[in-house]
């Protein structure tokens, strides 16, 4: 189900909505103003916890490739902790320096202009199609590129094609290689298909996926095989599976914040004249969250707290826990839906969506509510809604998802 107004879906005033942003913006104010060493002090900590997880797994499978009654057990241990060193790499710390968290603190090694992640999109690429467009354009269709990636359908207003009965091989070949979809992602893969992508600036993003992918190939499955002599074969198996294991879950994090039933979609003509409390608006019921322990949320970037990571993207992601209390407490408030349960059950309907909307619409039933003196359109059918580009697309929320091209990455051209 697609909104068009969401003040009109949740039933408030124009006053409130208003009144809604200023309170939101008075949380994001007083956050900012508290930053402070402890904040520091968490993210230098956790980043020398994943080099540590890393060290320690390289040199665990080292180890036991020497002792052959240690091999099993300390190849176990070694790709565990390399596994969960590239998951907390990846999660909390390179996805949430690169969306800006921590560049209040003016350490040029933890800032999103310099940060390059362990993964095989370019830092640069990401921060375009996830900063500037996804959480500027969340789940607005036409807009948001994130709504399947260009190769799920997951709306039922997006227009059902015979290609997508294939739906639930393609979602198992982007789980298992996750790392390389989101690689492809800037480049708009519907946009190449129609002809409609600059082919100079396709060619540009091409050299850079190239350069970063072969960095990444030849530092997992040539240098550290290397390093360990004969025993480079079993190297080569823990960083397939140590990947193979962030890329699985990394899809199920992100799948669960934002295709769960009670995330909804938008219309473009939501953007149109949207106010800044009416973007707060669409990202709390655009979202979703999943509930656990702290591991658990660390584990996953804090994006068990979805919603506020989307009202807040570059506010630090250890003050997560206690904005989630105030931002349930305004959506108590204003009576506005708070999307949360637990990732078995996140993750289980955002499964049953891709199953369902593999079929057209009118061989299957809508799971989502119709919206409140609404008409209900789930039986209408589906709009092309056709993928915009940068130039089509308004600016908005810089402060947000601000992105410009490197230095480094002109000089390439």
């Amino acid at each position: 189900m697609a909104i068009a107004d969401v003040k009109e879906y949740t039933h408030l005033t124009e006053e409130e909505v208003e009144q809604l942003g200023r309170e939101l913006d008075a949380i994001r104010a007083e956050v900012e103003e508290s930053r402070n060493a402890a904040d520091a002090a968490y993210i230098n900590r956790m980043i020398r916890v994943q080099r540590g997880l890393a060290t320690a797994g390289r040199v665990a499978l080292i180890a036991s490739a020497h002792n052959a009654k240690a091999r099993k057990p300390g190849w176990v241990a070694g790709t565990a902790m390399l596994g969960l060193a590239k998951i907390l790499e990846n999660m909390e710390i390179g996805h949430n320096v690169m969306h800006g968290q921590w560049d209040w603190m003016n350490d040029p090694e933890i800032h999103s202009s310099n940060w390059e992640w362990d993964t095989a999109q370019p830092a640069e690429q990401w921060k375009h199609s996830h900063n500037y467009i996804h959480h500027q354009f969340t789940n607005v269709l036409g807009h948001d590129n994130d709504i399947g990636y260009g190769v799920l359908r997951m709306a039922r207003e997006q227009k059902w094609h015979p290609y997508y009965l294939g739906q639930p091989v393609y979602n198992a070949l982007l789980a298992s290689l996750f790392q390389w979809g989101v690689a492809l992602h800037d480049l708009d893969l519907e946009r190449i298909r129609k002809g409609e992508k600059d082919p100079k600036e396709m060619k540009r993003q091409l050299r850079q996926i190239a350069r970063k992918g072969r960095n990444q190939i030849l530092k997992d499955y040539v240098v550290y095989p290397a390093l360990s002599g004969k025993s480079w074969k079993s190297t080569v198996k823990a960083n397939a599976t140590a990947n193979l294991a962030r890329n699985l879950w990394s899809y199920m994090i992100i799948f669960c914040g934002h295709f769960p039933d009670g995330a909804m979609h938008f219309t473009e003509e939501e953007l149109e004249d949207e106010t800044r409390a009416e973007w707060y608006l669409r990202q709390m019921l655009g979202s979703a969250n999943f509930e656990g322990g702290r591991t658990l949320h660390t584990l996953s970037g804090s994006l068990g707290y979805q919603i506020e990571h989307h009202l807040f993207p570059d506010l630090p992601s250890n003050r997560y826990p206690e904005i989630a209390v105030k931002v349930r407490a305004l959506c108590d408030k204003y009576d506005i839906p708070y999307t949360t349960g637990p990732l078995h059950r996140q993750y289980g309907q955002a499964l049953r969506t891709i199953m369902k909307l593999s079929l057209p619409n009118h061989m299957t039933s809508s799971d989502d509510p119709a919206p409140p003196e609404r008409r209900d359109t789930a039986n209408e059918p589906a709009r092309d809604r056709k993928r915009r580009s940068d130039e089509e697309r308004q600016p908005r929320r810089r402060e947000l998802g601000a992105w410009t091209r490197s230095p480094r990455e002109r000089s390439h051209d």
